[in-house]
């Protein structure tokens, strides 16, 4: 009766996991024609705040394309450090003597608020800016020169209160396995799945650290940054409580690319299982919902189950193709991400990784973070002894 029942479970999870990658896809398509939409004429003067906490050869050039924006209104950048020997502080003076038109300022931190030093960072650092409307996005984000454009223009949406704007992103590899295993993730199932929640739930309610664009109002309405100061996901709670608040958050079309490095198997391990136990704990049900999600797996399991039975290939076909499309209408042509078409032959061993690690994350709460161990419980972090 065991390979029976096995036989008969997986078939269900397959089929399960292939209407989740329809319904990606239709999402996918969905998204893709509103934002054909002409964007309104709005540049409103924008703070962007920038903590940082170390250097790596591809920041400074992250730094400069913020420098190098094709916009109509007035901007400055803020970077927010804890110490002035931090090794970021070359580069942000470099900056400001390679771009002197630019409003660029370097901002002490010394407080420790909390376990999320860039949320404490951003606390002491929101009190200096200088306009009404935010921009905060991650040390080592490149963007394009109608970035600021894009995103601000969202905020112009007709019939929406637009309290925050969020975009998405991909990542740009190097090349161990392991950092393309990554970006390959990103591009093929964590914005599917983004588009997935905003299509079926006709909105979305949570920000991505790649940016964060906010009103002065929204935030002052949430009680500002310093409330996440111990919170792991606090791009996803920025979000989660402008929404709550009664604001909008809006997806910008606009794609942003950060660098991932070049992990090893342990550093990867460790990173995938912060951002999935920081998913976890921000939305339990959806993310125990993920076992309906793994389309490939399930029917690479029910071949096996199976015995390589005609029906369990002619299945394990017909999600291959689906998943390899929603991979390339996703990866490469909403996101741009041309890696995909080098990497894809790897969709199978990033999927079992996957839900093998969705599984492992379950086993405990320990988050491993900038070589500190700390205990994640309800959405705030707990430094460990």
């Amino acid at each position: 009766m065991l390979p029976i029942v096995v036989e008969l479970l997986t078939t269900l999870l397959a089929l399960a996991g292939l209407g989740f990658t329809l319904v990606a896809l239709w999402s996918a398509r969905s998204w893709s024609r509103q934002q054909r939409a002409v964007l309104p004429s709005y540049a409103p003067p924008v703070s962007i705040l920038k903590p940082v906490k170390g250097l790596d050869h591809e920041m400074y050039a992250a730094f400069a394309s913020h420098c190098e924006q094709d916009y109509s209104g007035d901007y400055e950048i803020l970077f927010g450090v804890s110490s002035l020997q931090d090794a970021a502080v070359s580069a942000v003076r470099q900056l400001q003597q390679q771009y002197p038109e630019r409003a660029i300022r370097l901002i002490l931190c010394p407080e420790i608020l909390g376990t999320n030093g860039k949320v404490s960072n951003l606390t002491q650092m929101l009190p200096e800016a200088r306009f009404d409307h935010i921009l905060v996005n991650d040390s080592d984000i490149k963007v394009s020169r109608r970035y600021l454009s894009r995103v601000m223009a969202c905020f112009a949406t007709p019939r929406q209160r637009v309290g925050m704007v969020t975009a998405p992103y991909r990542g740009q590899a190097h090349a161990t396995l392991w950092s393309k295993m990554e970006a390959l993730g990103i591009a093929t199932d964590f914005f599917p799945g983004v588009l997935t929640a905003l299509k079926l739930e006709k909105g979305i309610r949570f920000g991505l650290g790649s940016t964060l664009a906010m009103t002065l109002e929204a935030l002052d309405a949430i009680g500002g940054f310093f409330p996440l100061a111990d919170s792991l996901s606090d791009d996803y709670e920025l979000g989660a409580r402008i929404a709550a608040a009664g604001y909008d958050v809006a997806l910008c079309a606009e794609v942003v690319e950060t660098w991932l490095p070049p992990y090893g198997f342990r550093a990867f391990v460790d990173h995938q299982l912060r951002w999935l136990r920081s998913m976890r704990d921000s939305r339990k049900a959806g993310y125990a919902g993920l076992i309906f999600t793994f389309a490939l797996p399930w029917a690479l399991l029910n071949v096996v189950a199976s015995g390589a039975s005609a029906e369990s290939v002619a299945l394990l076909s017909i999600v291959l193709t689906a998943r390899v499309s929603l991979a390339l209408a996703v990866g490469v042509g909403l996101l741009g991400d041309t890696q995909v078409l080098r990497d894809f032959w790897m969709l199978p061993l990033r999927d079992l990784c996957a839900m093998v690690l969705w599984v492992w994350s379950y086993a405990s709460d320990t988050i491993l973070w900038r070589g500190e161990r700390f205990t994640l419980k309800r959405g705030r972090l707990i430094r460990k002894a």
